[in-house]
């Protein structure tokens, strides 16, 4: 049967159901998919290497002789490390693994027998070592010299060679290309070559554009990673236009109230604070719904950017609501605020899970008779009965935390009201670009005056007595603490420490101090029972897993220990390191790395050390993880980008957002017969709201 892109992968020649199945279920369900598997990386064989050669960085293919396998434990723990040592004419080298690439993988390496190794070359404590290559047998007849072969990902045993012969298989049997979606014009002024073309470029590349394949800046690569990136961009770019088409509120007035707010600080507000409330102001007079995203630091100011703005919406008549992650948080914020602007005739109101059925009652009367100000609550907020006089500011903290549909509840409840959305995550701003993209971006990148950077120490888990010796000095003083661990229970599959077991642990080790446990599978109400107990220094170290990201703040804590560091990411480890150094005691965050962590892992945590600048750390986080990893799979929001990478291609994305914006500018419903194909593929692929408001 003819194929085309969308037939299903057992059809075509060679496949059936059974690796059908097999190609499924690791993402490969269409031909389509089967042509976008594109190769993680190319090998070289003009640089057929010895070992004796061999660079530190390099990635390289060389053959080599098994010399031996072997494993043991990392450490204490259960896991293993994997070593084959593999040994050529030159000298020998180590590979090791610390994972299974699959079940029976080392088993299919026997002493004595040649294979060919494809990785990059690792230092590893002065010594240079491969880490999780490729390892495959040599083919009898391979002599592939002023070759370069494309290396694709195994997947459970079904080789990167199988997967070249199949993706060759389906290019021989297509014989039905897709039309080129991009219009001419925006092809001819990127310089892109059709994507036929680029396919087969990447997937049976020639010798000749071995440098550009190899650091992925062909010109196949810059097709496929440009439409990778406007795809996204257009989506963006059809949001943001449609959010401007709509009517808002224009609350316009001299703005006397923050001045009297701003006298009575016992602080003065930082350069950044009042640049990001200055284009908030903007933004709230323009007469179209404000959609900004305020990010800094914890403990940068961005809460007292967001009363200001609440305070400017009150001079002229309007409510705001605040909406927080937690109760605690929604408390803490709700205590600020009566502390801060009732003095100046703002009136109040907290609603969250806890508040009566009689207190809501009234809630309800002051809100639609507009006596309540600015009503702060958890996701309560977007129950049907709460109703609103004359909402025209939604505020909303940790907008991570929320879903789309959360905020369109809060749209609904006044007529286009304006968005302030802040998070403490500093995000990179080429992250922002892509993730927030349908937002303006405030950056809030100074700290106040007087805070002084937290004390940050990397030990292994043989210093970890000596971790715990300094926390009782602490509570000694008179201090509190946070234990933090990435697990709650303990794991079968992972040898970790986890919160339940070192909680029992530490109370039998230290007897005179008082623990208290906290994690997500706990009820909100046993949760805010802990932290009220921790906030009232009737517990001494709260033992928790990560819950207490965000969380409230408790000046008296001025130390956090965070067990198997190695597990986080950095920018959640330096959420958790913020949730100390918030009072006036010198802070200190000891982060212990578990045993046989690898060189790479090591240099990463130990970057805490060097900086408490939150942008730096998301800056480098992002460089080594890659913007899925630093976002979390499901809180990204990101398309899962195939090849295109948001730190190494920045000016194609730059180049591919302005193509976007451009194309849009000059016909925005893409009405046009040269973007009707277009059209198709941008709501085919995000749905009708993809043009909601423009289309």
């Amino acid at each position: 049967m003819p194929i085309n892109f969308e037939t299903d992968i057992q059809y075509l020649k060679g496949v059936g159901p059974k690796l059908g199945a097999l190609m499924s279920r690791n993402g490969i369900k269409t031909i389509k998919d089967l042509l976008e598997n594109y190769p993680r990386a190319f090998e070289d064989r003009r640089a057929a290497r010895n070992i004796a050669s061999l660079k530190e960085n390099e990635l390289v293919s060389l053959k080599a002789m098994v010399m031996s396998i072997s494993s043991y434990a990392m450490g204490r723990s259960s896991r293993k490390i994997y070593d084959v040592l593999i040994r050529d004419g030159s000298g020998q080298i180590r590979c090791k693994f610390f994972r299974t690439p699959y079940k029976g993988y080392f088993e299919r390496f026997k002493t004595g027998t040649e294979v060919r190794i494809i990785g990059k070359v690792t230092n590893y404590r002065g010594k240079l070592e491969f880490h999780h290559p490729d390892i495959k047998d040599v083919v009898p007849d391979e002599e592939n010299v002023d070759q370069l072969l494309p290396i694709y990902v195994e997947i459970e045993g079904f080789s990167s060679v199988k997967m070249q012969k199949m993706i060759q298989s389906a290019y021989l049997q297509l014989k039905d290309w897709p039309t080129e979606i991009l219009p001419p014009s925006l092809m001819q002024k990127n310089k892109l070559i059709p994507r036929k073309q680029a396919l087969k470029e990447i997937h049976f590349p020639e010798i000749e554009n071995a440098e550009g394949l190899t650091t992925l800046t062909s010109k196949a690569h810059e097709r496929i990673i440009f439409e990778e990136f406007f795809w996204l961009e257009l989506y963006l770019a059809s949001k943001k236009m449609g959010l401007k088409n709509e009517k808002g509120v224009a609350v316009q007035n001299k703005d006397t109230i923050n001045l009297k707010l701003i006298e009575s600080l016992p602080f003065a507000l930082t350069g950044a604070q009042r640049k990001a409330f200055e284009e908030v102001k903007k933004d709230m007079q323009s007469g179209k719904p404000m959609n900004r995203l305020v990010q800094g630091d914890v403990g940068a100011g961005k809460t007292m950017v967001s009363f200001m703005a609440a305070l400017y919406a009150f001079e002229s008549g309007y409510q705001t609501c605040m909406m927080a992650p937690t109760e605690i948080l929604a408390e803490q914020h709700y205590n600020n605020a009566v502390k801060r602007l009732e003095p100046l005739g703002l009136k109040l109101g907290l609603l969250t899970g806890k508040t009566k059925t009689k207190e809501r009652k009234e809630l309800l009367e002051k809100l639609i008779a507009g006596e309540i100000h600015f009503l702060i609550g958890t996701h309560a907020l977007i129950e049907d009965w709460v109703q609103f006089k004359n909402l025209a500011l939604v505020i909303i903290d940790e907008q991570h935390r929320f879903g789309v549909a959360q905020r369109g509840y809060l749209k609904s409840k006044g007529q286009s009201p304006h968005f302030l959305v802040m998070t403490a995550t500093p995000i990179p701003r080429t992250l922002a670009m892509t993730v927030y993209g349908d937002l303006d971006v405030s950056i809030i990148d100074e700290m106040p005056a007087g805070r002084s950077p937290i004390q940050t120490r990397v030990v292994t888990e043989s210093k970890r007595s000596n971790a715990m010796s300094f926390m009782a000095e602490q509570i000694e003083k008179g201090r509190q603490c946070y234990v933090v661990y990435p697990l709650v229970e303990e794991s079968e599959k992972i040898d970790l420490k986890n919160a339940t077991e070192e909680f029992e642990k530490l109370k039998h080790q230290f007897p005179k101090i008082r623990f208290g446990l906290l994690h997500g599978k706990m009820k909100a109400q046993e949760k805010d029972e802990i932290m009220t107990q921790f906030r009232n220094h009737e517990i001494d170290v709260l033992v928790s897993t990560t819950v207490i990201e965000v969380g409230v703040d408790v000046a008296n804590a001025n130390l956090m220990i965070i067990e198997h560091a190695e597990r986080f990411g950095l920018s959640q480890l330096h959420q958790l390191r913020g949730r100390v150094g918030r009072g006036e005691y010198k802070s200190f965050c000891v982060m212990i790395m578990g045993y046989a962590v690898s060189e790479e892992t090591r240099d990463r945590v130990t970057f805490m050390e060097k900086t408490n600048d939150g942008f730096k750390i998301a800056e480098y986080d992002l460089e080594i993880r890659g913007p899925g990893e630093f976002m979390g799979a499901r809180q990204s929001g990101l398309p899962g980008f195939k090849i295109a990478n948001l730190v190494r291609d920045f000016a194609l994305l730059k180049q591919a957002r302005d193509a976007a914006f451009e194309l849009l500018a000059n016909d925005p419903k893409l009405q046009k017969l040269e973007n009707k194909l277009v059209r198709e593929e941008l709501l085919k692929s995000y749905g009708p709201q993809a043009l909601a408001g423009v289309g």
